[in-house]
């Protein structure tokens, strides 16, 4: 509890109850590696955070285009409610080094997996709303969001990332480019997504979408991050 109070107060994140806060950085592979042991994964906090994630991003897009269509609005929403822009927000305040994670995902770099960092972010939202209320959990959301809600504000959002990211590494030569469904789940009409691109035969990012065209563009935007950051192909 003291480095979750440690994380909570480096955060500015007011906490009445830690045990929500702990909850929330808990994996399932954790959990699932303690079953002697009362231990709760993160994933129905997740479920609540996504919820309340999406709702906040789209109170605050309604109100500030009031002038947008439907279909500009959700365009507009979904480059903010996804996985990458989660797993940054979380990178940025250190929520992978606060992680409980079980031994395989600890030695397979789960602490920087994008997946495991979203549904982290997700569920320490769902935990910020819990243990205080709507107000709380739309200030820390806006506040670490403020990246992307910008670049909707400067119309930077709807770009085809995987025409960029094959411009970007042309450059360098012949570069061999292949998305790669990892997993799919859900009936047809709603289908979970998991993606990897590769470049070259590395895996240079990683998604999730609702079709394989958003899980292939949100793919293509998490490899131009690391090309951009200095990652090599």
């Amino acid at each position: 509890m003291a480095e979750i109070e440690k994380f909570a107060a480096e955060n500015e994140i007011p906490v009445q109850n830690a045990q929500l806060l702990n909850t929330a950085l808990t994996h399932t592979s954790y959990a699932n590696e303690h079953k002697n042991e009362v231990i709760h994964d993160n994933e129905r906090l997740e479920f609540l955070g996504d919820a309340i994630l999406d709702l906040v991003i789209g109170e605050y897009l309604f109100l500030r285009f009031p002038s947008w269509p439907e279909g500009e609005l959700t365009r507009a929403k979904a480059s903010v409610v996804c996985k990458p822009s989660c797993a940054e927000c979380a990178t940025k305040f250190h929520v992978g080094d606060y992680m409980r994670l079980g031994r395989g995902e600890e030695m397979s770099g789960g602490r920087t997996r994008i997946s495991i960092l979203g549904d982290a972010f997700e569920a320490v939202i769902g935990a910020i709303y819990l243990d205080n209320n709507y107000e709380v959990a739309s200030r820390f959301i806006l506040g670490h969001m403020k990246k992307f809600l910008d670049l909707i504000d400067q119309g930077d959002y709807d770009h085809d990332y995987k025409s960029d990211l094959q411009e970007m590494v042309q450059k360098h030569g012949d570069v061999n480019i292949s998305y790669v469904v990892t997993k799919d789940e859900g009936p047809a009409h709603d289908k979970t997504i998991w993606m990897e691109i590769h470049i070259n035969g590395k895996v240079m990012g990683e998604s999730v979408g609702k079709n394989k065209k958003e899980a292939a563009q949100r793919a293509a935007k998490e490899a131009i991050r690391r090309i951009q950051l200095g990652e090599t192909v």
